[in-house]
């Protein structure tokens, strides 16, 4: 089985609201994907996003039933923190981490929907830069902007990346965009409506790092 087909996220109820534990429970399998890409510049994204779970863990666990939902933890937070909220504690690290949980979306989705260069079509350099365009570009500096760069020149094969992605098994690439499909739909649905609820609730930040 696939990195992302051993780990689902489950269905969202009605209200769109996201089980705090059980979120937690599927991203912390996220981290890896990130190996999947080959070259080491994308290891402080991976760094980023498992700093993120941690921090938003670490106020799950002060109170499990009243942060039963991440919408209960950010709407807490904007009661306990004032003026200083959204720039802190799970709510910053919430908006950073859904970011980098959107770069996963949309590079899976345009591999998915079979998005490549004609010229270069085992390649997926078109597909990461997609996904870093959208969901990262725009909050990062000139410095991190050009590191990113350098990363897309190490990007691996399109085989190879299924074969990471695989696992290390031989699987045909119809079979695994199959799994990715899958994947997404569950997933997607969660990232949608994180964005929602940051929109809703007026904590969204466009700062630069």
């Amino acid at each position: 089985m696939s990195l992302l087909m051993d780990n689902q996220f489950g269905e969202l109820p009605v209200d769109k609201s996201v089980d705090t534990k059980f979120f937690l429970e599927s991203v912390a399998y996220l981290p890896p994907f990130f190996d999947c890409l080959g070259s080491k510049v994308f290891l402080p994204i991976k760094s980023d996003i498992s700093g993120n779970i941690t921090k938003i863990r670490s106020v799950y666990d002060k109170d499990p039933a009243k942060y039963a939902t991440l919408q209960q933890i950010v709407e807490s937070e904007k009661e306990a923190y004032g003026t200083e909220w959204p720039k802190v504690g799970a709510t910053l690290a919430l908006m950073w981490l859904k970011r980098g949980l959107r770069f996963i979306q949309i590079l899976l989705q345009s591999l998915a929907d079979g998005e490549k260069d004609e010229n270069n079509p085992n390649l997926i350099r078109v597909n990461i830069t997609k996904a870093y365009d959208q969901a990262l570009k725009k909050y990062h500096g000139w410095l991190v902007q050009k590191i990113f760069k350098a990363a897309l020149l190490a990007a691996p094969y399109k085989s190879d990346f299924i074969k990471a992605l695989s696992k290390g098994q031989e699987v045909r690439e119809e079979d695994c965009m199959a799994s990715v499909r899958q994947f997404l739909i569950n997933y997607t649905a969660t990232v949608d409506a994180i964005y929602e609820m940051y929109t809703t609730l007026n904590a969204e930040l466009d700062y630069s790092v």
